[in-house]
């Protein structure tokens, strides 16, 4: 058996790979690296990762085998929430360089049969944005309806306690009402102060977003991840949502998530944007979006995106709160992937996550980050990234990346984080609790910076880093994991190189397996005559897997495909016992390289 390691990435591969990418439905069998450039590498000094950066490692892309990047906002902003509130569409932000640096990326990545995929953050703008200055400018401004306004609730004075036109509860605490005092009208943001929603309701808003789309496919962009996409259509009462024990705001999310017109918004954005272009990505990141919900928007009869994020999996471990986190029970975990992968089987598809840079480490979180490191890092990438849906990697986790022992509110910088403490310590929970929660779950952990070395910054930048480095960076860093066969990042490139030469991870049906044990994620891919079996211990406990006799024999004298453990002897036949964390794929016919499926 060659090893996957070992792809060649000649400029013939390269032409092969940007004419395959060109098919429909290309994106079925893609791997997605998303970079979040405030953090991935800095090239003049100021601490800040920049678009030059990012060129400069792309030798790091093309090596891990990747076929899309997907850029964090880079447009111009006032960075109240990292670039998401976008002041300008048009423009790069100075902290990342020029227009003139993101052609020449851009024209970078495509010479090295790489995709590029742009943020669309379309729910709201930066209350610097000019559409918002002159929607708040007066109340008769052309602009006005551009966005939420309401006036203050029946019977109450503006800015009195429980004026705000709803109760809905706001993202990043508080409520999602803001008093303009000088219109005496509040305006919606479901996330940050500075991050107003756009209404769509209204046609000229809709017809500015499409014309900035197409202002950037035209510069070269292939595609977009939409930004919290589902949001965009409101309930257009606005009504009050009920209040959980212990909250002092609503859930608003009945009426402002999946709203009335949102499929027909995304189908009226695919004719005017997409139709007719050829070799592009849609992703919509969908948070609280079901299964049902999810086959609608993917089914490419519809045509609204190509797949979506969705948040179950992430969502899991959430106690009372997301910063009061539960632990998984043995099998959770799979159980939740299972139903999305059986749920989607026939129609729709879905994106394979586990890390992004609204979430805490997966390492940290799903694995084992001290003792089993390297083995449950590899182990999560072998169960999520085998399954039926796109593969998205997140910057550093090719790496094994962990969370940071940041100790103090100082420490931090995401505003989501900052707004919890400052409300967690006013109504008395104690300090100490409040940045354990953080501790675990902060969005800060994924916006560390990437550890290319050991030098004092890992790498990222010659100045002061905008957030500390990740101390363990002295030993988990791409240096040193570059040529190690025992890395997590070569074993990652063996897992991406897998999914290019065997059909039957993209296109293959995915089939659970009783394995015995909550503990051990097992299913089967099938395409034809090609059959891949995932045996996968997400546990630091030894375990055995107990299969029917009949699967048994089914697997008698299956190929070891592919394993993460860093014995001489691996696994021979799937029944053996697993070591913690340990991961095997097994293939029951071995296909060439060269094989290809038809694009369905």
């Amino acid at each position: 058996m060659s090893n996957p390691a070992e792809t060649d990435t000649t400029e013939t591969a390269t032409t092969a790979s940007a004419t395959s990418q060109a098919a429909p439905g290309w994106w079925k069998s893609a791997v997605v690296y998303q970079v979040y450039p405030r953090s991935f590498q800095d090239s003049d000094g100021d601490g800040i990762g920049d678009l030059r950066g990012i060129l400069s490692r792309l030798d790091h892309l093309e090596r891990l085998g990747v076929d899309v990047v997907w850029l964090s906002p880079i447009y111009r902003s006032p960075h109240a929430d990292n670039g998401y509130d976008i002041s300008d569409y048009r423009d790069i932000d100075p902290a990342f360089g020029t227009l003139d640096d993101f052609d020449e990326l851009c024209e970078a990545m495509h010479a090295r049969g790489m995709k590029l995929v742009m943020d669309l953050v379309v729910n709201h703008t930066s209350d610097e944005h000019p559409w918002f200055v002159e929607s708040r400018s007066s109340r008769d401004n052309p602009k006005r309806d551009w966005y939420w306004w309401r006036a203050p609730r029946a019977g109450m004075a503006a800015g009195a306690p429980g004026a705000e036109p709803t109760n809905w509860e706001s993202f990043f605490s508080g409520p999602t009402w803001e008093l303009d005092e000088a219109s005496g009208e509040y305006y919606l943001h479901l996330f940050d102060v500075k991050q107003p929603d756009l209404n769509w309701e209204n046609p000229e808003v809709r017809a500015a977003v499409h014309e900035m789309m197409r202002w950037w496919l035209d510069r070269g962009v292939d595609g977009f991840r939409m930004d919290v996409i589902n949001l965009i259509s409101k309930h257009p009462e606005l009504p009050d949502g009920p209040v959980r024990e212990g909250r002092r705001h609503g859930d608003g999310s009945a009426f402002y998530a999946g709203g009335p017109r949102l499929h027909e918004f995304l189908q009226e954005m695919h004719r005017e944007v997409f139709e007719g272009r050829n070799g592009l990505i849609t992703v919509g990141e969908t948070p609280g979006v079901t299964i049902d919900e999810a086959r609608l928007l993917t089914d490419p009869a519809r045509q609204e995106v190509d797949m979506v994020f969705q948040f179950e999996h992430v969502g899991l471990d959430h106690g009372v709160s997301k910063f009061r986190p539960r632990q998984l029970a043995p099998g959770e975990l799979a159980a939740s992937l299972t139903r999305w992968q059986e749920g989607l089987a026939d129609v729709g598809w879905n994106s394979l996550y586990l890390s992004n840079h609204d979430q805490a480490r997966s390492v940290s979180r799903f694995g084992d980050d001290d003792r089993f490191r390297r083995e449950s890092a590899t182990a999560l990438a072998t169960m999520l990234h085998l399954q039926r849906g796109t593969s998205y990697v997140y910057q550093g986790e090719e790496l094994g990346m962990t969370n940071a022992p940041f100790v103090d509110i100082a420490d931090y910088r995401d505003v989501e984080s900052l707004n919890h403490y400052r409300e967690e310590v006013a109504s008395g929970t104690a300090v100490a609790e409040t940045i354990s929660g953080l501790g675990l779950m902060s969005r800060d952990h994924a916006r560390t910076p990437v550890q290319w070395d050991a030098s004092p910054s890992a790498g990222f930048t010659s100045g002061t880093p905008w957030i500390a480095v990740n101390p363990n960076h002295a030993s988990i860093n791409a240096a040193a994991q570059y040529d190690d066969p025992s890395s997590v990042f070569e074993y990652y490139r063996r897992l991406i190189a897998l999914r290019h030469e065997r059909p039957v991870v993209a296109h293959g049906t995915f089939e659970r397996a009783d394995a015995g044990h909550p503990a051990i994620f097992a299913f089967e891919r099938v395409l034809g005559g090609d059959r891949l079996l995932v045996v996968v211990n997400l546990s630091g406990a030894e375990h055995r897997p107990e299969f029917a006799p009949a699967f048994v024999d089914r697997w008698a004298g299956a190929e070891v495909l592919l394993t993460n453990t860093a014995t001489d002897a691996p696994a021979v036949t799937p029944s053996e016992l697993l070591g913690p964390w340990e991961a095997n794929v097994f293939a029951s016919v071995a296909v060439p390289p060269t094989s290809a499926a038809p694009i369905e």
